[in-house]
Order: C-alpha cells, then sequence, then structure tokens
C-alpha cells in the first residue's frame, strides 16, 4: 500500500539554541493537498520548514515519530529533489547581472549563476516552465531590472524547474508592495495547474486563496487549529492566535483582517 502522506510528526518536540521552538508536534501532511502554515513571527513556522528540510533535529524518544517521504532516515540529496524552499534569503544570493532565463536554468545545476554548458534539453526545460507561469517576457530581462513582485516569481520558477513533490514558499509576499503582492498571489494561484504541491508558510492571512485545501495556525510551536478553511479561519482562532481582537471578513475570495476597537 502507498503511503498517502509525504510528512508524518508524532509527538515532535525540537529545541533551537536551547529555546523550544517546536512543542509536541503531530501532524500528517498529504501528498495531495496544498496547505498553508500560519501564524505570528516567532510561531515557530520556520522551524518547522527546518524540521523538514532536515536543517535541525527532533529530540528523539520512545513516543515520536519523523517520517519524510515515508523514511525516518533520508538522504539529503534525495530530499532536495522532492522539496524546493524558496525563502527570501535567495534574492541576495542572485548576481543582480542574471538574465531570467538563466537564473531559472541554473536551478537544474544547484546554482545562482551563468550556466556555459547547457543543453538544448535544459533550455526547452527552462522555456516550458516560463510558458506555463505566463512569464516568458521576462526571458530577457535582468534581475536588477525586475519588480520586486517578478523577482519573486522568477525565484519560484528557478524552484519549479526540477520539478519538485513540493515547493515551500516561506512568506511569498513579505516586503512587497500591493502591486507586487497581487502580481506574486495571482501567479502561486496559477501554480495549482502543476503536479508539484504547495507548503505556504505566512503570518499574513491575505496569502490565502482558494487553491489551499488546508490551514494550519501555529502559536508558540504549537497547533492551535487545523482544517479547511471555512472551518479554521474565523475571528475566534485569530484573536487567539495573534493575541488581539479582529474580525475577519471574506470579499473576492480573499480573507482580510480588521481590527476592532481597543
Amino acid at each position: 500500500m502507498v503511503n498517502e502522506f509525504w510528512f508524518e510528526a508524532k509527538n515532535i518536540n525540537c529545541f533551537k539554541n536551547g529555546f523550544e521552538v517546536i512543542k509536541d508536534l503531530n501532524l500528517k501532511i498529504m501528498y495531495s493537498e496544498n496547505v498553508i502554515l500560519i501564524g505570528p513571527n516567532g510561531s515557530g513556522k520556520s522551524s518547522l520548514i527546518e524540521v523538514i528540510n532536515r536543517n535541525i533535529y527532533p529530540v528523539k524518544t520512545n513516543d515520536s515519530k519523523l517520517k519524510i517521504f515515508d523514511k525516518e532516515l533520508i538522504n539529503l540529496w534525495e530530499l532536495r529533489k522532492k522539496i524546493s524552499t524558496v525563502n527570501n534569503d535567495i534574492k541576495n544570493r542572485i548576481n543582480p547581472n542574471l538574465r531570467v532565463f538563466d537564473l531559472i536554468l541554473s536551478g537544474l545545476y544547484g546554482r545562482y549563476c551563468y550556466v556555459q554548458n547547457r543543453s538544448e534539453k535544459d533550455a526547452y526545460k527552462v522555456e516550458k516552465i516560463m510558458k506555463k507561469m505566463n512569464i516568458s517576457n521576462l526571458s530577457k530581462k535582468y534581475f536588477s531590472y525586475l519588480s520586486d513582485g517578478e523577482k519573486q516569481i522568477s525565484i519560484i520558477a528557478r524552484a519549479l524547474i526540477k520539478k519538485p513533490d513540493i515547493l515551500i514558499l516561506d512568506e511569498p509576499i513579505a516586503n512587497l508592495d500591493y502591486k507586487s503582492r497581487f502580481f506574486v498571489v495571482d501567479k502561486i494561484n496559477e501554480l495549482s495547474k502543476l503536479k508539484t504541491k504547495i507548503l505556504c508558510v505566512t503570518h499574513d492571512i491575505s496569502t490565502i486563496t482558494k487553491i489551499y485545501d488546508r490551514v494550519i495556525m501555529l502559536k508558540d510551536g504549537k497547533i492551535i487549529a487545523d482544517g479547511k478553511q471555512t472551518k479554521v479561519i474565523n475571528s475566534e482562532n485569530l484573536n487567539k492566535l495573534y493575541g488581539i481582537e479582529v474580525e475577519v471578513t471574506k470579499n473576492n475570495g480573499l480573507w482580510n483582517i480588521n481590527r476592532l476597537s481597543k
């Protein structure tokens, strides 16, 4: 029988720099679902990504279990093929004079620089992913000339070129202006047509669109709510999550938070 979960954690506790960052985590994520993980800064979201990417390891006990792609011990190279992670640090590693085509191509070689001996087959893969994401117009543009939204989407395209099973988006619309935010959110929505599934990590409720099958709320290293959007996103849960009195509304398929009076 084929396992339907790519991530399985049972009674997991993790420490980082002497602090407990993940507390008694019990979580299973299916291959078939797009998931959004939401929580305030310091809630343990980044730590959970580090657990998935094997950058931090849980404390082992008789009761605990951690399986990624049905393996308790997974080869890191195998893991990198199956999961691509996009975070905001990546932009700083990219040569500003690299064209978008070459940036996306570099994802096949695990670099952030110009690849000299590229094959026609690899060039075709780049053209294909750019066409699918409707960003062929950016192909010859230098990275430094792109808007912040275009930079983010180019990096996401680079992450997708290897056809990973899972794409982790870590705060994909952080520090973007409104135009760039809408651009990136729209493009992420279009990714639902691809076979790759998304795990999006955010503190911003406006990132949550209809493509996400499941919303997980994390606070102080613990899951406080988990389920479908209509079940999880409500004023009571968000009051608990952020520690402020808020009212939740939905307009044109997007969630909004309004702060209530003090």
